[in-house]
């Protein structure tokens, strides 16, 4: 992986996953993220990597060797989006534990609400 290289880790059949993929697509500041479905194999070998959970529940940004999760990864997401995408990262001042219990809700309730893909998005 490269020193700069920001790897964003997805979930690859998730309808509301792969509209906020293509929403950072268009709205990144620069095309230097890495998408990535998580089911993918290429996926799989970053989390084995990471030692981070094959069958993870959450966005994973990893950029710089550093690992961001959950809030923390949508909140980091953000700073490289243009503006006023940008300004989300406002959100930091939040306590982590709220940020990510909102962040688990919307998680464990996507395929109700969103939907599936009948197969898993790759680039």
């Amino acid at each position: 992986m490269k020193q700069d290289q920001k790897i964003i880790l997805f979930d690859g059949i998730c309808k509301l996953c792969n509209s906020a993929v293509d929403f950072i697509i268009e709205k990144a500041q620069e095309n230097d993220f890495k998408l990535l479905a998580l089911q993918s194999e290429e996926g799989q070998q970053i989390l084995k990597e990471f030692d981070l959970p094959l069958e993870i529940n959450a966005v994973v940004l990893i950029q710089n060797d550093k690992i961001f999760s959950e809030s923390d990864a949508v909140l980091e997401i953000c700073k490289h989006l243009k503006a006023p995408w940008n300004w989300l990262t406002a959100f930091k001042l939040l306590p982590k534990s709220w940020r990510d219990s909102l962040y688990r809700f919307v998680a464990n309730n996507r395929y109700k609400w969103f939907g599936k893909r009948t197969s898993c998005r790759t680039f």
